[in-house]
């Protein structure tokens, strides 16, 4: 069983492919992988306008907490003058945690931009390679085209097409029938000269000529046979004219009995 489902597998996928590739337009081929290409392009560049949004808005919450140092350091210096160090510590303290956030921010910024600079160079890339593929796509479209109506041009000149192939084969039946008419003609013509259809028509079925010519002597012997046999019962015929009929004709002054 295993041996026989991979066959059918084999078989479907021969099959499935036969049709794709009958199936396949090699210029509607290369318009799909062109547009594949540009929404890579499209996506590409998103992505580089989602890195530099997130980088600005780090750099924008960067230059809040910078704001905020500033105005620690300020607060601190004054609680020193005034003599509360329990005050300029806790604004030295949160300057600290301020700058520390800074660094990280900074740190996220730089690893934004890293990843800006690798994805311009990749549009800049993908772009360079899309620009190739369309000139390469619409020098293919055109030999592709060319050969297409080349070679229509050699089939319809050779007679090798699918359509000139039909075409042939209707031309050949045509022929082969007009053939069977040219004989079939030819032999009623023949047989007509013979005859056949004369005999045919006959009372009693056909026949030769011979036979034509048997059945009348045959039949001349048999009147011939009976107009002796007549004579003999009758005798010999008068040599004088038989008196001719009188017509009946009506009394006149009489009407009719």
């Amino acid at each position: 069983m295993a041996g026989l489902s991979g066959r059918m597998s084999t078989v479907i996928k021969a099959k499935i492919a036969g049709l794709l590739n009958r199936a396949e337009d090699p210029e509607e081929t290369l318009e799909y992988g062109y547009q594949k290409q540009i929404e890579l392009l499209q996506n590409v560049k998103k992505g580089i306008a989602d890195v530099v949004t997130s980088k600005k808005r780090i750099q924008m919450q960067s230059q809040k907490l910078e704001q905020q140092i500033v105005k620690l350091d300020t607060q601190a210096r004054q609680a020193v003058a005034q003599g509360r160090e329990d005050l300029a510590r806790v604004a030295l303290e949160r300057k600290t945690t301020a700058q520390t956030e800074i660094q990280s921010l900074d740190q996220q910024v730089a690893e934004l931009e890293r990843q800006q600079e690798q994805l311009t160079a990749n549009e800049q890339k993908l772009r360079q390679k899309i620009d190739a593929f369309r000139t390469k796509k619409e020098v293919i479209k055109a030999q592709y085209s060319a050969a297409e109506a080349q070679v229509r041009i050699s089939e319809a000149a050779t007679g090798v097409g699918e359509e000139m192939a039909d075409l042939g084969l209707a031309i050949q039946r045509a022929e082969e029938k007009t053939e069977n008419m040219r004989a079939r003609a030819d032999a009623v013509e023949e047989l007509e000269a013979a005859g056949t259809f004369d005999d045919m028509t006959q009372i009693g079925g056909g026949g030769d000529d011979l036979d034509r010519q048997l059945a009348e002597l045959g039949s001349g012997s048999q009147v011939d046979d009976e107009l002796a046999k007549m004579k003999a019962e009758l005798g010999p015929a008068p040599t004088e004219e038989p008196p001719a009929l009188e017509e009946a004709r009506p009394q006149e002054g009489k009407g009719p009995a």
